[in-house]
């Protein structure tokens, strides 16, 4: 088969960010794409089977076009773009910078990064009751908070509630010291961390003496009537059913609701039913609410972050697999047993 050959004209700027620091995103396209691209006077040359230039000729246009917009070109977006080219999905990239949902207190933009992340993005938008699933990394609580702050700064609500069950990860950290913030604080310090980067310290601590920022251990809902707030429930996977029922009875007029959880974390007692598993069964046909289900796919922290989840969720479906079998072979076996 002959070789194909497309030449792209870039600008110099433009063809730096794609190729990488020491050509490290270039490198990795030509591996995933089996391609040969070569920066020739000024323009960016591509070889290899027609069909297979074709589709590294769309991703880098679709990369241009994003740095143009000064976007600075990371290495979880070229993986991502790569990951769509593969799937043959759009390459929306585009759709995704435009959607922006503020700037955090040293001025970067915060926005999806992924399309899962701008469905939902979209559906905290639209609708009073969201439900974020999905495993760590995928941005899950920072776009709430961003969301939260920025419905909160364009006084669309009166307060801010961030709340999440009060369980140690596997661990028992026995008697902390302190009065009862001390003793809570570090069950919510993801929160404030999300807080301070995206309000700023100064800002945060001012709205939290006048009562317009709350962070709070769940069990502190209970008998409380939450009106024109921004409500954001994390870690929803520890809750009980007892617990997330009683959250959800607790929203007011006025108020927006995100939940965000992780079924694949959970830190309950052995024979604990999770709420959010449950909640997620008993309401996935009411319209009103909001489930989107994120993936390895939307990991946004370090690329061996997505490779580690993408292994979990790997070896999860083959346990799951093996043990449907298991009692597939036992309840046949029984059946013959019954049959003699």
């Amino acid at each position: 088969m002959s070789e194909y050959i497309e030449n792209l004209e870039l600008d110099m700027d433009v063809m730096q960010s794609i190729f990488g620091q020491y050509d490290s995103y270039i490198a990795k396209i030509e591996r995933e794409m089996n391609v040969v691209v070569v920066d020739r006077d000024g323009q960016v040359r591509i070889k290899g089977r027609q069909v297979d230039v074709n589709r590294a000729k769309r991703l880098i246009l679709s990369l241009a076009e994003s740095v143009e917009k000064g976007n600075p070109l990371e290495e979880q977006r070229v993986n991502y773009a790569l990951e769509l080219a593969e799937e043959g999905e759009d390459l929306m990239l585009d759709e995704m910078d435009s959607t922006c949902i503020c700037h955090t207190i040293a001025g970067k933009p915060i926005k999806p990064k992924t399309m899962g992340q701008k469905k939902y993005v979209d559906a905290m938008r639209d609708h009073m009751i969201v439900f974020g699933l999905g495993p760590a990394g995928t941005g899950k609580t920072y776009l709430a908070m961003a969301m939260a702050i920025t419905a909160f700064k364009n006084n669309e609500v009166e307060r801010i509630i961030l709340t999440r069950p009060a369980i140690e990860a596997g661990e028992k950290l026995g008697f902390l010291p302190g009065d009862l913030q001390s003793k809570v604080d570090p069950y919510l310090r993801p929160l404030y961390d999300a807080l301070y980067q995206i309000m700023g310290a100064e800002s945060f601590q001012k709205n939290m003496e006048k009562g317009l920022i709350e962070v709070a251990p769940l069990a502190y809902m209970r008998g409380r009537t939450l009106d024109n707030a921004y409500i954001i429930l994390d870690e929803a996977q520890n809750t009980t059913e007892a617990q997330m029922k009683m959250f959800l009875t607790r929203i007011g007029f006025g108020s927006k609701v995100v939940i965000t959880g992780d079924a694949s974390q959970k830190d309950l007692a052995a024979g604990t039913r999770s709420g959010l598993d449950i909640a997620v069964k008993v309401l996935s046909k009411v319209d009103e609410i909001a489930f989107c289900n994120l993936t390895s796919k939307d990991v946004v922290r370090h690329p061996l972050v997505q490779k580690i989840v993408k292994a979990y969720e790997d070896y999860e479906r083959k346990e799951t697999r093996k043990a449907s079998e298991g009692k597939t072979r036992e309840k046949a076996k029984n059946y013959r047993s019954r049959q003699r």
